[in-house]
């Protein structure tokens, strides 16, 4: 092995003097060349993309694949220049265990062909995600990723380079200056100083060589920005067909289920749709009907699907004959004229612990009326609760 001993050395002058260079800048003890505006802010601007450009990589990253197990192996087989394997995506899985439970359950009942149907739309959603993915990784993750792996790499290496030019030429100027401080006192280092120049002029050189390529590197930038936005709208492109790709698969779903169960479940779909817009009602609050007394007219509402399920009037059975009473379970101090005072324990028939509810001279008790003492918990409730609707009371 050729070891050349005395190169070793100079690098290792050269690397010492620098680091001398630095620490006395960083201490203000030594003057800095700086760089001219136009290439301060080219630099700024650099860093600017770069930082952005990463975060954006990587968060497209994730949004593609948000597994980070198999990012961190995707991410080695690329080191090792190998081929990464094809993944199940999981709308793909998915609809395999559906099409597999199908035929645990029978192909031919109605679930199991529904599971079909359904496994079958869901693995076409899985291929169109598989598309997207393979899509957006070569149209817009791979200039970014040749961005950061490539052109900065090349763009930093040369900006390191400036900066050593740069600490040369800051030790050539201390260096003549010391020259020429020790020229005024003795002749004998006008040598000293005939060096010192000379080097500084080559350091100059070197250095406005460097600048010079270094700016033409960063101006590049721009030519990255374009193809970056290039890449992007292509990244929309696939993003939008895949939606609608994914949009026009659940349509054809939805059809083709309404139309398979649409006998057996006329309104599955319907009462969703229709139920999902209902605004609320603005009726008045329900009340219980004493039997005997005309029920408080109400305006017929013919779109509520739930209508005729309602109890109607003709339906009441007459309240059961005996008599019907309540416990309080704590004492009670009413609030105003219209409620009672009730004791611990008491136990009284309906006129007494319901005078809303006598029916000779009552004839509706509001349900929020009666709410606002079982809520106090006055009452028993399962006393309460039959008394107002296991004896035939209806709610209209």
């Amino acid at each position: 092995m050729d070891f050349n001993v005395k190169k070793l050395a100079s690098d290792a002058g050269v690397f010492f003097t620098r680091a001398v260079q630095y620490t006395e800048e960083k201490l203000g003890q030594a003057e800095k060349t700086e760089l001219d505006a136009h290439l301060e802010n080219l630099i700024a601007r650099a860093d600017c993309t770069k930082n952005w450009t990463e975060k954006i990589f990587r968060q497209t990253e994730v949004l593609l694949q948000p597994n980070p197990s198999a990012r961190i192996e995707e991410f080695f087989y690329e080191k090792l220049d190998r081929k990464i394997p094809s993944r199940t995506t999981n709308a793909e899985l998915l609809g395999q265990y559906m099409q597999d439970a199908a035929k645990e359950f029978g192909a031919g009942t109605p679930y199991g062909s529904t599971l079909i149907t359904v496994g079958e739309y869901q693995r076409r959603l899985g291929g169109a995600e598989r598309e997207f993915l393979q899509t957006s990784a070569i149209n817009f993750l791979t200039p970014l990723r040749n961005f950061l792996e490539g052109d900065w790499k090349t763009i930093s290496k040369e900006r390191r380079l400036l900066e050593n030019r740069r600490l040369d030429l800051d030790v050539c100027k201390a260096r003549l200056k010391k020259a020429k401080l020790a020229e005024a006192k003795a002749a004998l280092w006008s040598e000293e100083v005939d060096k010192a120049e000379h080097e500084l002029r080559v350091a100059q050189t070197e250095f406005d060589r460097q600048a010079e390529v270094t700016r033409l590197l960063l101006e590049g930038i721009s030519s990255t920005h374009v193809n970056h936005l290039r890449c992007l709208h292509e990244f929309v492109e696939a993003q939008a067909a895949y939606y609608a790709q994914c949009h026009k698969h659940m349509q054809d779903l939805q059809k083709e289920l309404s139309s398979a169960t649409g006998d057996t479940f006329p309104n599955a779909f319907a009462v969703n749709a229709s139920t999902s817009g209902v605004s609320a009602d603005p009726s008045p609050p329900s009340t219980a009907t004493i039997p005997g007394a005309s029920p408080p007219s109400r305006s017929p509402n013919p779109s509520n699907a739930l209508e005729s399920s309602t109890l109607k009037i003709e339906e009441v059975k007459p309240p059961a004959t005996g008599t019907r009473k309540a416990k309080v379970l704590y004492d009670y101090d009413a609030a105003d004229s219209s409620e009672l005072s009730l004791l611990a324990d008491e136990v009284g028939f309906e006129e007494v612990c319901f005078p809303f509810l006598t029916f000779s001279n009552i004839h509706y008790i509001s349900i929020s009326d009666f709410s606002m003492y079982c809520n106090r918990n006055v009452f028993d409730l399962s006393l309460t609760t039959e008394l107002l609707f296991g004896k035939g009371l209806p709610v209209v």
